[in-house]
């Protein structure tokens, strides 16, 4: 084999590999802490900020996003979300593991890692697994700007009353085309997961985020309002796939990679 052609064969090899690895599927886990006080809150932000967040991106885990809830649109307990990219679901044991013995993180996080049982530094965590769509594999961190308090990420979570309908959501969103009316309409949508392990099964979620509550509101009315969602929500396969919705209104800490 002449060389140019054997180099070209490895080039062919190189960028098949490279092809496929982009478009490798992530998972995600989405940390729910709920406080009873404010000391709570501010000893696990002080944690999240200081040793948590250091700690996944020294094991090479960005784009962490960490998000509070509004207090305008909610009227349950103060909340913080944690979005945390995974490349492997092993990752969900093997980081507890990596964080124990990461003295930085021991060090800085000692307040809340030795927190006495009766001023615990939250009331409850919930854990939320999800694998990332087909047609958006990867995680897309959030350029919207303008002040960080004034942002608005939305995460909405589709409950399916059966296994099968809710299969057909997923499908209407990857090959129904919904993420792309999405896309089209720039909603900035950060991730799209199908929920493997949470408390509201069958159901997916996704996040899009705006700049503020004006431009998220202009652009539901534009998705509303698109011809294509008509089209597609009319389809007859598509009939009575969503049994139940909840969205959280959030924004971005200061410490938030995003």
């Amino acid at each position: 084999m002449k060389i140019s052609t054997l180099a070209g064969f490895f080039l062919l090899l190189f960028m098949s590999g490279a092809e496929l690895h982009s478009q490798t599927r992530e998972y995600y886990q989405i940390k729910i802490y709920t406080f009873d006080n404010d000391q709570q809150q501010k000893l696990t932000d002080e944690y999240l900020a200081n040793a948590y967040l250091p700690a996944l991106h020294r094991l090479g885990i960005n784009s962490v996003g960490v998000f509070k809830t509004r207090p305008e649109h909610s009227k349950e307990k103060t909340q913080t979300f944690v979005l945390i990219p995974l490349s492997d679901l092993s990752q969900l044991e093997t980081i507890p593991d990596a964080l124990a013995q990461d003295r930085k993180h021991t060090k800085s996080g000692k307040d809340y890692l030795t927190a006495p049982h009766n001023e615990p530094p939250y009331a409850r965590i919930e854990s939320i697994v999800l694998r990332a769509f087909d047609h958006m594999p990867q995680m897309k961190p959030s350029t919207v700007e303008g002040p960080r308090k004034d942002r608005i990420y939305e995460l909405r979570s589709y409950e399916g009353a059966t296994e099968a309908l809710h299969e057909n959501k997923v499908e209407m969103f990857n090959k129904g085309g919904e993420i792309k009316i999405f896309e089209d309409l720039g909603f900035n949508a950060v991730f799209y997961g199908q929920v493997l392990s949470g408390c509201h099964m069958p159901n997916l979620m996704y996040m899009t985020t705006f700049k503020d509550q004006e431009s998220r509101d202009t652009h539901w009315d534009a998705f509303r309002n698109a011809p294509e969602w008509h089209a597609l929500k009319n389809q007859a396969p598509y009939q009575n796939n969503v049994s139940g919705s909840k969205t959280f209104f959030l924004y971005p800490t200061a410490y938030s990679d995003y």
